[in-house]
């Protein structure tokens, strides 16, 4: 484990049951990365790329199939529950509906102080109360919400009073799985800088999990593009977001969209023509799986499975055609980066 790195995963592999008789099938193949401390790394990718799963393993939710996740030096990978529980101080989880992620039947000050009294750490309920108005408070929720119930708030400030709850333990890594994509993109804002302050004054890290690629360029450090269950580009936010090397990653930045009429129509044609079939189809597990959609596929694509290598820029793609397609630069459909940082707003209603 590198000195600076918080969590590290080592080619970790996670799969799930078919059935009897059947393979399993692999949702994420040989995936390594490492989270430094006070650092957000992003997971992007379209439904079904393997995202979630890699953030489920983290979380002890689902099982590992190989690999390793190293928690702060600690092997974490197949803990018992007893030790899982330990954990809870250190890793905690935002999720994408802010509407089920709270108990109904609960008050808001119940839901944020209940993870306080599960962790057992010997407060009075003087001391928990306090907590748990400090927390509400820095998230923007007053003492008064301590007596009221999810269903009197918006979704926005369901979001933000799950946020408390996860972070009223100061864990050192929070999962934010798709944390902000059933909002609306005023109140995203609105999420998003509070989980920017609370990183900037608490050094929290987070794993930042969506499938927006303008929501990743403004929240990220480093961008990690998953695609069935491979990492197909891996750098820094500003290189992945602004200069993409991978035509996976190309084809999810010409999905943002624009206000700019003549680039918009560019991202479309460039869209349908990820979108459309080659012909081309890995098998048996080799070649690159995103060689079926790509432009630039040709037959070596789907009888080598392609290595993730330097690219000379400080990251990293998994294509046998780098050197042969065209930069970002001479791609029409990107010369209009859409992903901008998102504005600072103000409260939610």
């Amino acid at each position: 484990m590198s000195p600076e790195a918080l969590l590290e995963i080592k080619d970790l592999a996670v799969t799930y049951s078919r059935g009897l008789g059947r393979a399993p099938f692999v949702a994420v193949h040989d995936l390594s990365l490492t989270l430094g401390r006070g650092e957000t790394v992003s997971i992007v990718g379209e439904s079904g790329s393997g995202k979630s799963t890699i953030g489920s393993a983290v979380l002890g939710l689902q099982p590992a199939a190989a690999g390793r996740i190293v928690l702060e030096g600690s092997d974490i990978t197949r803990l018992s529950p007893r030790r899982r529980r330990e954990l809870r101080s250190t890793l905690q989880a935002v999720f994408q509906d802010p509407f089920s992620s709270l108990d109904p039947s609960q008050t808001i000050g119940e839901a944020v102080a209940e993870p306080l009294k599960v962790a057992e750490l010997g407060l009075t309920s003087a001391e928990r109360t306090d907590r748990v108005v400090a927390m509400l408070e820095k998230v923007g929720i007053g003492r008064e919400a301590m007596s009221k119930f999810p269903a009197e708030f918006s979704g926005g400030q369901r979001q933000r009073i799950a946020i408390a709850r996860a972070l009223v333990l100061e864990p050192k890594i929070v999962v934010c799985d798709e944390a902000v994509s059933a909002l609306d993109v005023s109140v995203q804002a609105q999420v998003l800088n509070l989980l920017e302050q609370i990183q900037r004054e608490a050094g929290t890290s987070y794993i930042f999990i969506s499938h927006n690629m303008a929501v990743v360029r403004h929240i990220s450090d480093r961008v990690v593009v998953l695609y069935r269950g491979r990492v197909m580009e891996e750098g820094a936010a500003s290189d992945v977001c602004d200069r993409p090397a991978h035509p996976y990653t190309r084809s999810l930045l010409a999905s943002v969209p624009v206000p700019d009429v003549v680039a918009q129509k560019l991202r479309r044609e460039a869209r349908a023509l990820a979108n459309a079939s080659t012909g081309l189809a890995p098998q048996d597990g080799v070649g690159c799986p995103f060689a079926p959609r790509c432009p630039y596929a040709q037959q070596k694509c789907v009888e080598t499975t392609p290595p993730l290598v330097e690219t000379g820029d400080g990251r990293k793609a998994a294509c046998l055609r780098l050197d042969e397609i065209p930069a970002p630069d001479d791609v029409p459909a990107l010369r209009v980066v859409a992903v901008s940082a998102v504005p600072v707003l103000g409260e939610d209603s």
